[in-house]
């Protein structure tokens, strides 16, 4: 019979966390100290490499989870930086990773909105896309405007189409190796068997991740649907005895859940492998920055989508050039709006002022250590909640917008999951306990408060207990100023947005056709839609077209008989036409 750890939240189980936080306490203090004084040698041009997994709690041994073996994450952690306390932007994946690759806070730039080109038929609203400010750019297309070649493999989903001057390839081909000989790279392998759809039945690995086993390779062709469960690898014991969390109840379909999982993370270990071994046979391991994390907490209910630490909270190690400070950890507050000014940091580049995160390695790292991490959610799919949360080391605090309406939201996506329908079950049956019925209140306090150190599942709320209404008060005003920091109005309905990120029309704006010019023997693009990027190709009298759009950014000169196209992006807007020149 499977024993259930987690039957009931006792003193005990309330208290063990804290007893390992205070044992480790001096030792997280030092190694703290030691990443932040110490001065990391880095290459000029560094290699940035990104290998990032979906819906990944902290289920590794480098975190402190010894259900499965990971002996390439491990090696990782053993020659880097572990940092426990990464936190994304939200609990799902567009609005965190617009996060990512923009370096602002998805409320301030509309992309907030899970899904916000579909489920127009059940929202009423129009299909739209983020609409960061003009001088805003990918973070990729700021490091190819420095000479980098970047690769996206494969997964994009930013709450708006990436411009075409975005990536030099983002495909299932996507690889450094097609870059030009010494040219600095920066590329991201994105990998999807840890995703939440990778719990539903039937049950088996995506025939399509092979993909990292035949890079470059354009002839390969791989199966688009699912292996079957006995073709899938299996990295560990079915009859596995898993502790399960107090949230979800103690069955065999969540045990099951919780096998696959775990397999499901074994196998991304694997394919982060291959990536690494391929990377050590190009000679390039200590010439490149290693970067291995989540796109935000776990896949499990009441994990994904909620802005629980369980939602928000995912593992991240870093590996640098010759294993510097190899086997430490960084224990500091890091928000996923950092990446991006960390990232121009390394390589020796000022982040722009437009970006709300702040570099925490490199050139330009900031004096002081993060305070606060901020998280927001609001529609997913069809349905809409608003509410807003500001951590610190030790605290959580969550403002609901509709405290009216409970916290479940009953997304049709997160119900093909068995452990969801357990939920649900057990729900109309009357038979869950009292930490898995806080989920289904049909109402929410207006204000929570958790001390996530001594209650890491966050539920015991202190909002209303006196002798914590000195915290209550500093993270309420935290949050007033970040939200008005950040132009973030929560109360702001949906379709207002809209209006205000279209600037007041009621269709998406166009960006203007570039104008192309040939002066003197040299060709100069020009865009008449502020804050616009300019991609060209310049095909030759042979015929032969580029694979990747170049940035414009002074006049070039071209060969006779060639003939230059070229396309104007505005992220949020509508692309323009395609213009032309030629020099025949």
């Amino acid at each position: 019979m499977v024993k259930n750890y987690f039957s009931a939240i006792n003193v005990i189980s309330l208290l063990f966390p804290l007893f390992i936080l205070m044992s480790c306490e001096v030792n997280n203090k030092e190694s703290k100290k030691e990443v932040a004084k110490t001065e990391i040698q880095l290459p000029k041009r560094p290699n940035i490499l990104w290998l990032v997994t979906e819906d990944m709690g902290p289920y590794i041994p480098s975190f402190g989870d010894s259900t499965i073996v990971t002996p390439n994450l491990s090696r990782l952690s053993a020659e880097g930086v572990v940092y426990p306390n990464l936190y994304s932007t939200s609990g799902v994946c567009a609005p965190s990773r617009s996060a990512i690759i923009m370096g602002m806070y998805p409320s301030s730039i509309g992309a907030n909105h899970m899904r916000t080109t579909s489920y127009t038929e059940v929202t009423g609203l129009s299909s739209y896309g983020a609409v960061p400010p003009p001088q805003a750019r990918m973070i990729s297309e700021l490091l190819r405007l420095n000479g980098y070649y970047t690769t996206n493999n494969y997964k994009e989903d930013y709450q708006f189409d990436a411009p075409k001057t975005a990536w030099d390839e983002s495909s299932p081909y996507a690889h450094w190796r097609n870059r030009d000989e010494n040219q600095p790279f920066f590329s991201v392998f994105n990998y999807t068997e840890t995703h939440e759809s990778g719990l539903f039945e039937p049950y088996g690995f995506r025939e399509i991740e092979t993909r990292h086993y035949h890079e470059g390779d354009r002839t390969f062709k791989w199966g688009e649907d699912r292996m079957t469960e006995e073709e899938t690898t299996i990295h560990l014991p079915k009859d596995t005895d898993f502790n399960i969390p107090p949230y979800l109840p103690n069955t065999p379909k969540v045990q099951r859940d919780m096998w696959k999982l775990y397999n499901n993370v074994s196998e991304m270990d694997k394919q982060v492998g291959t990536v690494l071994k391929q990377l050590e046979e190009d000679g390039l391991l200590e010439n490149t920055i290693i970067f291995f994390y989540g796109d935000h907490g776990g896949p499990l209910p009441r994990e994904k989508r909620l802005i629980y630490d369980s939602g928000l909270n995912t593992p991240m190690i870093i590996r640098f050039p010759k294993k510097q400070l190899a086997g430490t950890k960084a224990t500091e507050l890091l928000s996923f709006v950092d990446f991006g000014p960390t990232l121009l940091s390394l390589i020796g580049v000022k982040p722009p002022s437009y970006m709300q995160g702040q570099a925490f390695l490199g050139k330009y790292k900031a004096e002081n250590e993060r305070k606060y991490i901020h998280g927001a959610a609001d529609r997913f799919d069809g349905f809409t909640d608003v509410i807003r949360a500001v951590r610190d080391e030790q605290f959580k605090y969550i403002r609901n917008y509709r405290p009216e309406q409970g916290y479940y939201l009953p997304v049709e996506y997160r119900e093909r999951i068995p452990a969801m329908q357990e939920l649900l079950r057990l729900r109309n049956e009357g038979n869950l306990d009292s930490s898995q019925e806080l989920w289904f209140r049909e109402s929410k306090d207006v204000e929570e408060l958790y001390d996530v150190q001594i209650d890491p599942y966050e539920v015991n709320n202190l909002a209303k207990d006196p002798i914590y209404s000195d915290k209550l008060v500093e993270l309420s005003a935290e949050m007033d100023r970040w939200l008005k920091g950040i132009g973030d109005d929560p109360n702001l309905p949906e379709k207002e947005l809209i209006t205000k990120l279209w600037n007041g029309a009621e269709t998406q704006p166009i960006t203007l056709n570039p104008e192309i010019k040939l002066i003197n023997h040299k060709i100069t693009l020009n865009s008449f839609t502020e804050g616009a990027s300019l991609g060209y190709k310049i095909i030759d009298k042979e015929g032969k077209l580029p694979n990747s759009w170049t940035i414009y950014q002074k006049p070039f000169e071209i060969p006779r008989a060639s003939i230059v196209i070229a396309q104007a992006y505005r992220i949020g807007y509508v692309p323009s036409e395609t213009v032309t020149l030629s020099t025949k």
